[in-house]
């Protein structure tokens, strides 16, 4: 799967993503032709190579070139691409960012009817190019999914068309609502409504980059220079990779009707004590519908006659079946979580996403749990909430 990351350290607007798309190898004759399809006339594009710091990137522009013509309504936008020769999946994702700004609008400034949403500046020729130029990109580029890391965002005022706001925008903080954002100490709108929009509808996660074989890069300025960073929005592209590694392991089970399902637990210690790397029963019927359980060891080749030797001793079988599978394994680690009732170990599993899962350990648990007299809930809570806190 191809994917893009947005690396936004210096925030995100509608026209640096396109910059950081054209410095990743999108081409601007390419986004001219397709947003030609709109029928919207009175601008031209313009493509600059611009230093921001010590990094050189593209800057991108949308220059109007005739008289100003007012602000647009949510639907006239959305009729505009409806009416237009775009591709399907540009037209649903231009639509989706409109319409995510929408609501945030209509939500901040007490709108009804998101639909009748005045988007003023976001309703300029600009805006509306930047939007769908983005989706454009996406589909021209081939991008599946977009990722993002954690946002930063600047703070200062800005006048707008509903009076002197504060930054961040009030739109753009609805749009993030849920994203795990940063409000540095950068005097500049760092994050624009455009931008927030675009994360809101395009991101399917926010936090470290998945794991991926980068093949482009792209760097698109911002039109501001700031002393002390960087203006710009890095794009990595490239393809997904898994972020679990493969093996192959033994598996070896017998069916049982006629031994007491009491000596499993006994089984089992046995088992994960000579080198099994899990071990379970599931009931199953057999001939003539007697009743029964199937025990499957799981273990790694070299342990193979060590779990057979304990199945035969320890169980009433006179066969086991054993073969080889394939698995994959999440990255994992275990990290100690300091509760205020005692010491848990957790197991922490980083999954394809790169979101990590926490799994405190049953038995620390329990021990702290009986140990202080609380709830083993509470405990494995505890536990769980520490662990987050140190990833």
């Amino acid at each position: 799967m191809r994917i893009a990351y947005f690396d936004c350290f210096s925030g995100i607007s509608g026209d640096m993503t396109i910059a950081a798309f054209l410095d990743a190898g999108l081409k601007l004759s390419v986004l001219s032709r397709e947003l030609k399809k709109l029928k919207l006339k009175g601008y031209k594009l313009k493509k600059s190579r611009v230093k921001r710091g010590e990094i050189i990137g593209t800057k991108f522009d949308c220059i109007t070139t005739k008289a100003y013509e007012g602000h647009r309504q949510l639907n006239e936008i959305i009729s505009l691409i409806d009416k237009s020769s775009l591709s399907s999946r540009v037209k649903i994702v231009s639509k989706e960012i409109f319409g995510n700004i929408g609501r945030a609008e209509a939500r901040v400034h007490g709108f009804a009817d998101k639909e009748a949403v005045w988007l003023h500046e976001l309703g300029d020729i600009d805006s509306i190019v930047d939007i769908v130029g983005i989706a454009i990109a996406m589909d021209s580029l081939g991008i599946d999914a977009v990722y993002a890391s954690d946002i930063n965002m600047g703070r200062t005022f800005v006048n707008t068309a509903h009076g002197r706001l504060p930054i961040p925008a009030p739109a753009s903080l609805e749009l993030l609502k849920g994203v795990p954002v940063r409000i540095m100490d950068v005097n500049a709108e760092l994050v624009t409504p455009t931008g927030a929009g675009v994360l809101k509808t395009l991101s399917k996660g926010f936090g470290a980059m998945p794991a991926m074989k980068i093949s482009e890069i792209g760097y698109g300025a911002g039109t501001k220079v700031l002393e002390d960073i960087p203006n710009m929005l890095r794009v990595l592209i490239g393809e997904s990779v898994p972020s679990f590694k493969g093996d192959r392991v033994m598996m070896a089970e017998v069916n049982i009707d006629d031994m007491n399902p009491q000596y499993l637990e006994h089984v089992f210690d046995r088992l994960f004590a000579n080198g099994a790397l899990d071990v379970y029963s599931t009931a199953i019927q057999m001939k003539k519908t007697r009743p029964a359980f199937k025990l499957t060891a799981i273990c790694r080749h070299k342990d193979l006659e060590k779990i057979s030797s304990v199945i035969f001793n320890e169980t009433t079988t006179i066969g086991i079946r054993f073969y080889e599978v394939g698995r994959f394994k999440l990255e994992r680690k275990m990290i100690k979580a300091r509760t205020k009732y005692g010491m848990v170990g957790v197991k922490m599993c980083r999954r394809p996403d790169g979101d990590w899962t926490a799994s405190p350990e049953y038995d620390d648990c329990k021990r702290v749990a009986g140990a202080k007299k609380v709830p083993l809930i509470k405990v494995t809570e505890s536990a769980r909430e520490i662990a987050y806190e140190k990833i």
